[in-house]
């Protein structure tokens, strides 16, 4: 299987055992086995941000889940470039309309630069731009 996108929401739903999509994101890791996982740096910047005012446990398990996420094998984590954030800014002041966040900008055009139509999410903005959310399809 090709590489696949692993969106903010992905994160958040196999770190909270308590998420809604919370079986539904660990049956997609299994179920789906991606040679590889892509994200990016503001991608687990927003992650750690969401747990933020969930005390200190989940803020723990968080850290934890984001440093082993950046030393993966298996997980491919795009550095934060002044390049990146300049793409993904292109994109926000084109979709004005659409409410699309900075980070998911950036997530979409580090998609398309790595050649990714799959992405772990249920966020509606990745479809409008013509990309395969698997949480939506399951």
């Amino acid at each position: 299987m090709t590489p696949v996108f692993a969106d903010t929401f992905y994160w958040i739903a196999l770190t909270n055992f308590r998420d809604v999509d919370h079986k539904r994101a660990k049956a997609l890791t299994f179920s789906a086995r991606p040679t590889s996982i892509v994200t990016t740096e503001e991608v687990l910047m927003e992650y750690l941000n969401y747990f933020a005012g969930w005390g200190v446990s989940l803020r723990r398990k968080a850290l934890s889940n984001a440093r082993h996420i950046m030393g993966s094998r298996t997980v491919k984590v795009v550095s934060q470039t002044a390049a990146s954030f300049r793409n993904g800014l292109d994109l926000y002041g084109a979709r004005l309309d659409k409410g699309y966040s900075m980070t998911d900008c950036i997530s979409m055009q580090t998609m398309r630069t790595e050649g990714i139509t799959d992405v772990l999410t249920n966020d509606v903005p990745f479809e409008q731009e013509g990309f395969r959310t698997l949480f939506r399809e399951s």
